[in-house]
């Protein structure tokens, strides 16, 4: 091919993948939220995309959950659809090596480890839209003509590079940024990165570079405009120190003579792009970039939240929306970053041997229980020790004790009619009634709490509302003593037994509908329990008095603790 084939075919190539971009552009511009006119941009929610290096632990599991449990949420919420995108990152040198060291053919192993995550996806009843995988042929498409893009606005140049890189961590660190230690396990002097305690290696060499410096100011501004744009606001403040500090430009490309896996830049094969720029652009495959008549649409990006671990913030909020603003790309709404969960007070690393076999914890306490553990305990600001004693209480005293022992108490009372309850209750004008008033009010609370919470990223505290609530609940029923009362044939003590039941029953329908987030199949059932309609689970429905037509169950409550919501454990430890 003669240099001017090779130059028009490089023009045409950056002139396809502009023209293609603005189209994808338009398509998420034109989105309008008038559902007249055009259908609501569905809810778009993501976790990062897991490493193959090795397979996956508790950790991933709480970044499933907590998108899930947003995901599910936003269905719930009913005015729009939801999407969630999940997947694995399976480039880059740290994969390139673990399939070395494992002597197994590179795309093989990340065949077989991918299906690790998956499995661990389905078992925890995660309800992903799409695995997106970064060896599949739409994200490959979609990653270089990213990379035409920044060419053609000319934020790539070239350039030697010299710093110390970390294959674990996948980055450049300056200087200042590492130490020298002696290794514990093997006495020889490394040095590590300072931050993540892992080993880098100074590398020299010439690749591609993205001016990463020049959008300082914008992400400034950026972060000022939205001071909500990472969550929690503890790690947003990180975040902008860390800009104010000034940025360098940054690596993009490796040496394909180094780092074979992986998608090569366009036009150069002796390059490989990076594995960070190559990962964050999956989010924008899944919406169909650049092609918007490739998936019929575009319209699910922006993202509404992006669900991340502490240890990837940078990536994800400085380098980011600073690829997304070189484009002219809408940015995501918000960044939910999570603190980790630990063992013995340390950092779970599947380097170190130090995790928690996942699939081990659902197999022992069923999946709804591990579910509930992960967001009830799990931590947003701060990190969280995992331990199987803390299941065992929690699920004793509150799903067993607390939620399990509230339905079959209502459900199960002999002397009673659940359904006639409620009707008599939502029948009466109770404002007036001293009885219940405070349980009237905390009822009458709880949907705007919850709300509030999931506005503001925080499940783990709408969680807790709702806890608090049927624990509450259970102090109502025994304070009143309905037990005793149901055999008192005074008109008034069986007016105040339909009154206490029937906000006990509330209580567990509403909370039963807030909960199904967070414990799908279980408050399935507990709905079924209570006989609430398949059309009355939404989130409309979630408030004192909206449903009269419950309390004649829909499955069979059985009888003994093994039929219960919550039967006892079969080990404890």
């Amino acid at each position: 091919m003669s240099i001017l084939e090779r130059q028009a075919r490089v023009f045409f190539q950056l002139s396809r993948a502009s023209k293609g971009s603005r189209t994808w552009r338009r398509c998420c511009q034109s989105a309008s939220p008038n559902p007249s006119k055009q259908k609501p941009k569905p809810y778009y929610v993501t976790t990062p995309i897991f490493y193959v290096n090795a397979a996956p632990h508790v950790g991933h599991l709480y970044t499933f959950v907590l998108a899930d449990i947003l995901k599910r949420w936003a269905l719930l919420r009913g005015d729009r659809s939801a999407v969630m995108l999940t997947g694995t990152d399976e480039h880059g040198m740290k994969v390139q090596r673990a399939a070395q060291k494992a002597k197994t053919d590179t795309k093989l192993f990340c065949d077989q480890t991918m299906l690790q995550f998956d499995r661990l996806a389905r078992k925890a009843n995660i309800s992903y839209d799409r695995f997106i995988r970064t060896t599949d042929p739409d994200h490959k498409e979609a990653v270089q003509h990213f990379w035409r893009e920044l060419s053609h606005r000319g934020y790539i140049y070239e350039s030697k590079h010299e710093g110390w890189y970390s294959v674990s961590d996948e980055t450049f660190f300056p200087p200042s940024a590492v130490h020298l230690i002696r290794d514990p396990a093997t006495g020889r002097k490394i040095m590590v990165s300072k931050e993540t305690g892992r080993e880098v290696e100074w590398t020299s060499e010439t690749n591609y570079h993205f001016k990463l410096s020049a959008f300082r100011y914008r992400l400034l501004r950026l972060y000022d405009d939205n001071p909500a744009f990472v969550v929690p606001a503890t790690r947003m403040n990180h975040v902008i120190q860390e800009v104010k500090k000034g940025l360098e430009d940054l690596s993009i490309s490796r040496p394909a003579e180094r780092l074979t896996w992986g998608i090569r830049v366009p036009n150069d094969d002796s390059q490989t792009i990076y594995v960070w720029l190559d990962a964050l652009v999956n989010y924008l495959t899944q919406a169909g970039y650049p092609f918007a008549d490739r998936t019929g649409s575009g319209t699910e990006w922006p993202p509404d939240v992006q669900v991340i671990g502490k240890d990837i913030t940078k990536f994800h909020c400085i380098y980011w929306p600073a690829f997304l603003m070189a484009l002219n790309l809408p940015l995501p709404k918000q960044i939910l970053t999570h603190a980790h969960w630990t063992m013995n007070h340390a950092k779970m690393s599947k380097s170190t041997g130090n995790v928690v076999n996942p699939f081990f914890a659902i197999d022992r306490f069923e999946v709804d229980t591990v579910r509930f553990y992960m967001a009830y305990d799990g931590g947003i600001a701060d990190d969280t020790d995992y331990d199987n004693a803390y299941i065992i209480e929690r699920y004793k005293k509150l799903l067993q004790g607390g939620i399990g022992n509230l339905a079959s108490r209502i459900m199960r009372g002999k002397r009673w009619s659940v359904h006639e309850c409620v009707r008599y209750g939502a029948g009466q004008d109770l404002e007036a009634e001293p009885l219940g008033k405070d349980h009237r009010t905390r009822l009458a609370k709880l949907q705007a709490q919850v709300q509030h919470q999931f506005m503001t990223l925080n499940p783990r505290e709408a969680l807790h509302h709702i806890m608090d609530v049927l624990a509450l609940t259970n102090k109502f029923i025994t304070h009143n003593a309905v037990w005793r009362i149901v055999n008192d044939p005074n008109e008034k003590a069986q007016r105040d037994v339909k009154i206490i039941i029937y906000y006990a029953a509330e209580s567990l329908r509403i909370c039963g509908i807030l909960l199904q987030p967070f414990m799908p199949s279980k408050m399935e059932r507990l709905l079924d329990m209570l006989g609430v309609d398949e059309t009355s689970r939404n989130y409309g429905h979630a408030r004192l008095g909206r449903d009269l037509s419950y309390g004649i169950p829909k499955a069979d409550l059985g009888a003994g603790a093994d039929t219960s919501l919550f039967p006892p454990l079969t080990s404890e430890l």
